[in-house]
């Protein structure tokens, strides 16, 4: 390793910087006092391809307006396209939490594009009199503006990549709706006996669930293609050329492709995480379904022969240390772990969106954190889920026929016809004589036999089509 150091300054003072490193004194200064999470900027790569982007686009339009001579321009060009593509992202150091507002981390990205820029024009790092990491590569920017667009653009790629997955799963739980079309089984509410339905009935509900938060989403994304990049400061464009706002904003949107649009009131969007706060609510929603739908994959799995077990999981692994032949419903329930924590950060967030004072919100690197911290975990979770557990499940047919057959649930059936008074009472009879609701009705002749059999056919059972008093 290289231990030769250069001296760098900024306005708290001197301070050795590393001859290897791309970032410079800023960036080691938030790298020692803020040694919080342990994990760093670069654990979100798109974040950091997001940024180079913006700076990207921000280059162009400066060395268009003429404010950026064209060869420390095409140097930062070239630099930014080197991050885009993946390269020096062990370089962006500092810890995802930190005061600021995100100043260190686009200071952290000023200093490598600096550095590298300086490399490319056939300068040593650090020698800031060609290419300055605030004069050149900051130029007509600020944190304010650069780190919110640059966030939403790495959302916008996280979101997309979250919709491929949960699509995924929704294929699964729809392929096994149809799969179990035909198992008939009892329906249960407040965990009572209901009425009978089909378990293809059950995941197809699932897969419809799933559709919804999808299509949230997607709502949701429109949000954040309103970006603030030329607000500088606090929304007045100070520093910024004229028509510098409309030409960055055209660069970036033709450099990403999203159709990104200039907030009409630059003061109120530099402040505003609104966006965010919508963008978390949609995950949590989203989690909190999937959790539900894991309790019930639990419960319905449950036994295998003092519970429902209506279905079977996967046989993923051992259950017990202690427990021999005992299998645990693994996935289901590090799924349902990873809804706790996407509904903690949903708190986190909340927080920190209403911590916002006056003119900007300096809590945006929590909001960023636990937004893509969530968005990661539940686009893992649906691969997990559908791959090691929902494709797999089988149905015991017969253990759900049985259920149902001893169910006190399908005397509803039989009210329409009977009355609820005698359903009533049979029902009550069956349940302290521990007999069946079809011997009970045949023996106290309130149907004949060929009725009755009419009625608790499995097609009326699931899909009855007579009116209901």
């Amino acid at each position: 390793m290289n231990m030769a150091t250069r001296m760098e300054h900024d306005l708290i003072g001197n301070k050795e910087v590393s001859a290897d490193c791309y970032y410079g004194v800023q960036t080691l200064r938030a790298l020692e006092n803020f040694d919080i999470t342990g994990i760093a900027i670069s654990n979100n790569p798109e974040m950091i391809q997001a940024l180079a982007t913006v700076k990207k686009a921000a280059a162009l339009a400066n060395a268009e307006l003429g404010i950026l001579p064209a060869e420390i321009g095409r140097a930062m060009v070239q630099a930014c396209d080197e991050i885009i593509q993946g390269k020096f992202l062990d370089q962006f150091v500092v810890d995802v939490f930190q005061g600021g507002a995100g100043t260190s981390t686009n200071m952290n990205a000023n200093e490598v594009i600096a550095n590298r820029a300086l490399e490319l024009m056939g300068h040593e790092k650090g020698q800031y009199l060609h290419c300055h990491p605030n004069n050149h590569v900051n130029c007509s920017q600020s944190t304010n503006d650069v780190y919110p667009t640059a966030l939403r653009l790495a959302l916008h790629t996280s979101m997309g990549r979250l919709i491929e997955k949960m699509t995924t799963l929704q294929k699964s739980f729809a392929a096994k709706g149809i799969e179990f079309q035909d198992v008939i089984k009892m329906g249960r509410t407040q965990l009572q006996d209901a009425v009978p339905m089909t378990l293809g009935q059950c995941f197809s509900a699932y897969a419809t669930t799933i559709g919804e938060d999808i299509e949230r989403i997607r709502e949701a994304l429109q949000l954040i293609h309103e970006i603030n990049l030329g607000a500088t400061a606090i929304g007045t464009g100070i520093n910024t050329p004229p028509g510098y706002t409309s030409l960055v904003t055209e660069h970036l949107r033709s450099l990403t492709g999203i159709p990104l649009v200039t907030s009409p009131n630059l003061i109120e969007s530099t402040w505003d995480t609104g966006a965010y706060v919508q963008i978390s609510s949609v995950l949590k929603r989203f989690g909190v379904k999937i959790s539900k739908i894991c309790n019930d994959l639990r419960l319905l799995s449950s036994g295998p022969r003092a519970g429902l077990n209506e279905i079977n999981l996967p046989r993923m692994q051992p259950g017990s240390s202690i427990m021999p032949g005992k299998i645990n419903p693994v996935i289901p329930e590090v799924v349902n772990q990873i809804a706790y924590q996407v509904i903690g950060g949903d708190v986190a967030i909340t927080m920190a969106s209403e911590n916002g004072q006056l003119e900007l919100n300096v809590m945006e690197p929590v909001i960023a954190y636990n937004l893509f911290q969530s968005i990661d975990m539940l686009g893992r979770g649906c691969t997990t889920l559908a791959e090691k557990c929902i494709d797999g499940i089988t149905a015991n047919k017969e253990r759900c026929r049985e259920m149902v057959e001893n169910s006190i649930g399908i005397i509803t059936a039989l009210n329409p016809t009977i009355g609820y008074e005698n359903s009533s009472a049979v029902a009550q009879e069956a349940l302290e004589k521990d007999r069946t609701i079809y011997e009970l009705v045949l023996e106290k002749k309130l149907l004949p036999k060929e009725k009755l059999d009419e009625l608790l056919s499995a097609d009326k059972l699931v899909q009855p089509n007579s009116g209901v008093c």
